[in-house]
């Protein structure tokens, strides 16, 4: 039984609770090692105590699960079937309270389940699994660090093809050709390039936009790479940029540089936002840093934790998260820097490699 079975026994233990049902692909995926979207055909892990954990998957799927699952009970079904009434024939005795993702399960799902499995209460589990996925494992590591390589191969290779005139679009596709080419298994994204004054639209939408001299050139990408997500933001000049958008730069630089210092077990995430946001206060752009530092990173390329000025959880080792300072001048442009960042038993590990002084392109 692998630790992450322990802990859902144990969080069941402490509350009363005697069956889980966890049926997000993705959380699946964790618990099992079996990954799949099953669209709209039922997909479920069932871990009861006192009895084997199962995982119910749709027929279509079974070769892949058992291939793929640390779970060896595995019950299938056709489209023709009824899976709830299949699910209730497995459990045993009565269920009493039910542990169920909230996020996950929507109205339908919760009243089919209420019916065939006659529960009288329920728990939102999610913030368990919230809790475990926090701190990764070396083998999530590893995969994370895969991700990552993969996405910087993405970049060096796209940037080849940089030049006056090309549009936004065409580097787009051709982050997603070299996203496939190199081996990830998609984009973790919408793979987001934007160029000149479009740079100072934080989830500005790629377009017809030629590339010209003068303009910086931002790029958001990210990949999947077996179930493990990345996301890199790298900002260039295309030729000389004006006095105020290298100032720009070399703030954000800067105020990136500070909240990576500043990374270690014991203190606080709304610190680690502050060290950022001071440095570009402290240059007069304070208004244009509009977004919270980062985010948590691993199976979902945005997760807990969310990296933000109120935000006092600690940070502890095995933690996994984005550093991505900001500065968006409406009508100049923007500059965006970001790097995935673990935290170590001493300190932090940068994951990302990409080089990040100001590169003219």
């Amino acid at each position: 039984m692998n630790h992450k079975w322990n802990e859902l026994e144990r969080k069941m233990r402490e509350t009363g609770i005697n069956t889980v049902l966890i049926t997000d692909p993705k959380h699946v995926y964790y618990l099992t090692g079996f990954l799949s979207n099953p669209h709209e055909r039922f997909l479920g892990v069932v871990f009861q105590s006192g009895n084997e954990p199962f995982l119910i998957v749709p027929a279509l799927d079974e070769e892949a699960a058992r291939a793929a699952s640390s779970i060896q009970k595995i019950i299938t079904h056709q489209d023709t079937d009824d899976p709830y009434q299949l699910l209730k024939s497995q459990l045993k005795g009565p269920l009493g309270t039910i542990g169920l993702e909230k996020e996950q399960v929507t109205v339908a799902r919760f009243e089919r389940l209420q019916e065939t499995l006659s529960f009288s209460r329920y728990m939102d589990v999610g913030p368990w699994l919230r809790e475990l996925r926090l701190r990764k494992s070396e083998a999530e590591i590893d995969k994370m660090k895969l991700a990552v390589k993969l996405i910087e191969q993405v970049l060096t290779e796209t940037l080849h093809k940089v030049k006056e005139g090309v549009t936004e679009n065409e580097l787009v596709a051709e982050v997603e050709f070299q996203i496939r080419k190199l081996g990830a298994d998609g984009p973790s994204f919408d793979s987001m390039v934007l160029s000149g004054e479009k740079t100072a639209l934080p989830h500005g939408v790629p377009g017809s936009r030629q590339i010209r001299r003068g303009d910086l050139l931002m790029f958001d990408i990210g990949v999947y790479k077996d179930g493990y997500a990345s996301d890199i933001t790298r900002t260039f000049a295309v030729g000389e940029l004006s006095e105020e958008l290298t100032r720009i730069y070399n703030t954000v630089l800067a105020a990136n540089k500070a909240a990576i210092a500043a990374i270690r077990p014991g203190v606080t995430f709304a610190s680690i936002d502050k060290a950022a946001r001071d440095v570009i206060e402290a240059a007069g752009y304070g208004p244009y840093f509009i977004h919270r530092l980062g985010h948590g990173l691993g199976i979902d390329v945005h997760e807990f934790p969310s990296v933000h000025g109120q935000n006092e959880y600690l940070l502890a080792e095995g933690n996994v998260f984005t550093v991505e300072p900001g500065i968006y001048v409406p009508g100049v442009g923007g500059v965006r820097i970001e790097d995935d960042v673990l935290v170590t038993s001493s300190g932090v590990e940068v994951l990302t490699t990409y080089p990040k002084q100001l590169m003219n392109i």
